[in-house]
C-alpha cells in the first residue's frame, strides 16, 4: 500500500482561514464531500466522535484525524496544509500545520492501521514535513506525499 491509492490530488488543500480545530475538520467535510463525494456533516460528526475518544494531535506540527464511515468501501485520505497552525490538544501541545484523514469503511479493520501506520510514518519523516512546509501548492503536496511511497518501494 502506498499514500497514491488512498489519496486523490483532488483531496489536497492548502487553508488559510481554518481557525481553530473545529474549523479544521470541517474543512476536511468539505474537502471529502468534494474529493469523495461523502456527505460533509456525516465527516464532520464521525471526526470530532474520534477526536473525544483522544485527539489525534500526535506532535510536531502533525495531526491524523481519521474516522470510520459506513458509505464507505474502501480507505481514503484527505490532505491539508495550514498557512497557520492551530491548536489541535497535540500531545506536545504544538499548534498543528500538517493535517492527513483518514476516512475507513465501518468494517474496515487491518486495511484503516495499515493505512495510520503509513500516513504516520510518512508524517514523521523531518524531510518530507519541511517539503510539505515550504509548498503552497497543492498538486506539488500531492506529488511530495506521493513521490515518497515510491522511492521507498523501489
Amino acid at each position: 500500500m502506498d499514500l497514491s491509492m488512498i489519496l486523490k490530488p483532488e483531496a489536497v488543500k492548502v487553508v488559510s482561514a481554518a481557525s481553530s480545530k473545529k474549523r479544521l475538520l470541517h474543512a476536511f467535510g468539505d474537502l471529502a464531500e468534494s474529493a469523495y463525494g461523502l456527505t460533509s456533516s456525516h465527516v464532520v460528526e464521525a471526526l470530532l466522535e474520534r477526536e473525544n475518544l483522544g485527539p489525534t494531535g500526535v506532535g510536531h506540527g502533525v495531526a491524523l484525524p481519521h474516522a470510520r464511515l459506513p458509505a464507505l468501501d474502501q480507505v481514503v485520505g484527505a490532505f491539508i496544509l495550514l498557512e497557520k497552525p492551530v491548536d489541535f490538544s497535540a500531545v506536545d501541545r504544538q499548534p498543528v500545520d500538517i493535517a492527513f484523514a483518514l476516512f475507513a469503511p465501518q468494517e474496515a479493520g487491518v486495511e484503516h492501521l495499515k493505512a495510520l501506520a503509513l500516513v504516520s510514518r510518512t508524517l514523521r519523516n523531518n524531510t518530507i514535513c519541511a517539503k510539505l512546509r515550504a509548498n503552497q501548492d497543492a498538486s506539488t503536496l500531492f506529488t511530495i506525499l506521493t513521490e515518497n511511497q515510491n522511492v521507498k518501494a523501489a
